[in-house]
């Protein structure tokens, strides 16, 4: 992994993945810091959970000095935009996801529930006690630029990668072949509580619990493994690259129903009703 370095301070983990980005864990699930440090034009993508605001806050200041231009939602759950209203408040910043995406980021309508009959783990198991309520970004939250370009980063373009959610996007840079991909795909089982603990590296499919269109997550899958992505940050698990990428990730897109797919499950009957 190009400049790999693993710091710990508080509660994030920091990865850098390249030079002007990073990959941060906040508990559960990952952001990204895009942009040079020192440098003032930098995007920060998804934010977390809300106890980890002060620490991103804190990362923030000490790398760049300065809040982002911007702030990129892959999509609206509750582990990704935990941060989002008390962080764009504080840096006073836009936020951009998908047309739709909004209604979950407006207050206009709830996620389905989460279905814990898919993932035989801790963590699919106590999923309906996790949020799934609407959130209301207000006039802070805008629709991303149709022509799929991502403000303030002219060298990334976001994708439509929809299964998890509706909206759901992954963002690549064509230049070097650099994709953050958010929950379309993922390197950890998300399901197990100790898999979690130990991110043992693993390419999954999206988080089965919350995932609500099965189809679409399987050609979201193939769209990103078309890319050929040199390297990858997920929104769980480590960064991914090299031959581990292409080789898991191709296996994935070829083997999806196995591999991903629920057995059972709500959204698994509803999809083939």
């Amino acid at each position: 992994m190009d400049g790999k370095s693993l710091l710990k301070t508080g509660t994030i983990d920091k990865e850098d993945v390249t030079g002007d980005l990073t990959c941060v864990r906040t508990l559960i699930a990952n952001v990204c810091f895009v942009g040079r440090p020192s440098q003032r034009d930098w995007v920060l993508i998804d934010t977390g959970l809300e106890p980890t605001v002060n620490a991103l806050e804190k990362e923030a200041e000490e790398r760049y000095g300065c809040p982002p231009q911007a702030i990129i939602l892959t999509h609206g759950h509750f582990d990704h935009v935990g941060g989002v209203i008390t962080l764009s408040e504080r840096w006073q910043v836009p936020v951009y996801a998908h047309p739709l995406e909004l209604p979950f980021l407006t207050g206009n309508q709830d996620y389905p529930p989460a279905d814990p009959s898919v993932g035989g783990g801790l963590m699919a198991g106590i999923s309906p006690i996790y949020p799934h309520k609407a959130i209301n970004l207000e006039h802070r939250v805008h629709s991303l630029p149709g022509d799929g370009s991502v403000p303030n980063l002219p060298e990334w373009r976001w994708i439509h990668t929809p299964g998890h959610s509706p909206g759901h996007i992954s963002l690549y840079r064509d230049s070097d072949g650099t994709l953050i991909a958010g929950d379309a795909f993922i390197t950890v089982k998300q399901e197990s509580a100790l898999s979690v603990i130990s991110q043992e590296m693993e390419l999954h499919g999206p988080p089965a619990y919350f995932t609500t269109n099965w189809e679409q997550a399987k050609e979201s899958v193939q769209k990103l493994a078309a890319l050929k992505p040199q390297r990858a940050i997920t929104g769980h698990g480590r960064p991914v690259s090299g031959e581990e990428l292409t080789i898991g990730l191709n296996h994935l897109a070829e083997n999806f129903d196995k591999l991903a797919l629920p057995k059972h499950g709500r959204y698994v009957q509803e999809h083939n009703s």
